[in-house]
């Protein structure tokens, strides 16, 4: 855990796919949505491209819901419209997702990020979405899915991923039965393929037969 005293509003993630993720709110007005547009991109498919905006007036801030498909909850209270927002506050986004804002100049204790670098030799740098190996950078970069399935293994530490949470976070924007098994095999075996371009010694990505795939991330040298 990590005590920090901020001068602007933080939104810090308490429950969903994204946990313990921050956001510093730097600028006036932030939206949030599934939308890579976003500024606090939440990459769930009940999460509307653009679903609920925070804004200051003057040293006020409130939160505005942009007629969103599923909805956002204030206190455990449904949105209807724009309401006051105020230091502690959860803000649920679709039932998908649960985000607690500190306001600025708070004094609040921030659950520990997920690292950088979680102790192999793949790391991503989250913010920039780029991949490392090593000390080499994958280039050309993934592709928008590749990197998407890459970060959703990282972060799961070595847990195992469904299907089901491959398509909610790759294919955002896809209802249904849209994505077939074939091109989730297709994608594995694509990203696979990249990172052995970089590391033929290491298998990273493990298919566990009828539950999904799991990152192993090599040891350093």
């Amino acid at each position: 855990m990590l005590n920090e005293k901020n001068d602007k509003p933080v939104l810090v993630m308490i429950e969903g796919n994204l946990l313990h993720h921050q956001w510093l709110m730097d600028k006036d007005a932030i939206i949030i949505g599934r939308d890579d547009v976003c500024d606090v991109v939440i990459p769930e498919r009940k999460i509307s491209r653009k679903h609920v905006r925070i804004y200051r007036q003057h040293s006020d801030f409130y939160i505005e819901d942009l007629n969103s498909s599923n909805g956002t909850w204030l206190n455990g209270k449904k949105l209807d419209g724009t309401s006051a927002l105020f230091d502690g506050d959860e803000i649920n986004v679709s039932g998908e997702a649960s985000l607690r804002f500190f306001g600025p100049d708070t004094t609040i204790t921030l659950p520990s990020p997920v690292p950088t670098h979680i102790g192999g030799r793949l790391r991503l740098d989250r913010e920039a979405r780029r991949v490392f190996i090593g000390d080499t950078e994958i280039d050309p970069p993934l592709s928008l899915p590749q990197y998407r399935l890459l970060e959703l293994l990282y972060i799961n530490g070595g847990n195992v991923c469904t299907r089901d949470a491959v398509i909610e976070t790759v294919w955002p924007d896809v209802v249904g039965d849209g994505v077939s098994e074939q091109a989730i095999d297709a994608l594995v075996r694509r990203l696979r393929d990249r990172l052995t371009e970089y590391d033929t010694e290491s298998q990273y990505i493990h298919t566990v037969r009828g539950h999904g795939f799991r990152f192993v991330n090599s040891a350093e040298e």
